[in-house]
């Protein structure tokens, strides 16, 4: 074979994608924290159609306090894409605690881990 496969790093982006997830599902964002690289960032569009975000603490702080445990929530990762050390790959997820979304995420292979540096998201309106 002389072209690179990514089956090993596939596997480990899933473990990390799943971690999100997870956390999402039991409202808990020290179940997803370990996903994130600690200077990563989350923006979407808000209702004004204006630039919101910023740190990842947002999106530990608005789970923990505005979410609620969803055990039922479906959530499917759609597309992961590896080149080398940079990734990104895309979750869309229904009923987080009565929201639907599409997360977009970036990722690195830092340090030997892959950790995820940047989300964005669009919300959908629950059906």
């Amino acid at each position: 074979m002389s072209k690179p496969t990514y089956v090993h790093e596939y596997k480990a982006i899933v473990t990390v994608l799943k971690q999100y997830l997870e956390g999402c599902k039991q409202a808990k964002s020290s179940i997803m924290k370990p996903a994130f690289n600690e200077q990563a960032t989350m923006y979407s569009v808000d209702a004004d159609g204006k630039l919101a975000g910023g740190a990842i603490q947002g999106l530990f702080d608005g789970i923990d306090s505005a979410f609620r445990p969803s055990p039922e929530a479906q959530g499917a990762i759609v597309r992961i894409e590896i080149v080398g050390t940079a990734a990104s790959a895309r979750i869309d997820a229904n009923d987080m605690s009565g929201f639907c979304f599409t997360d977009f995420f970036h990722l690195l292979k830092v340090d030997g881990k892959w950790t995820v540096v940047s989300k964005i998201f669009h919300t959908h309106v629950a059906p």
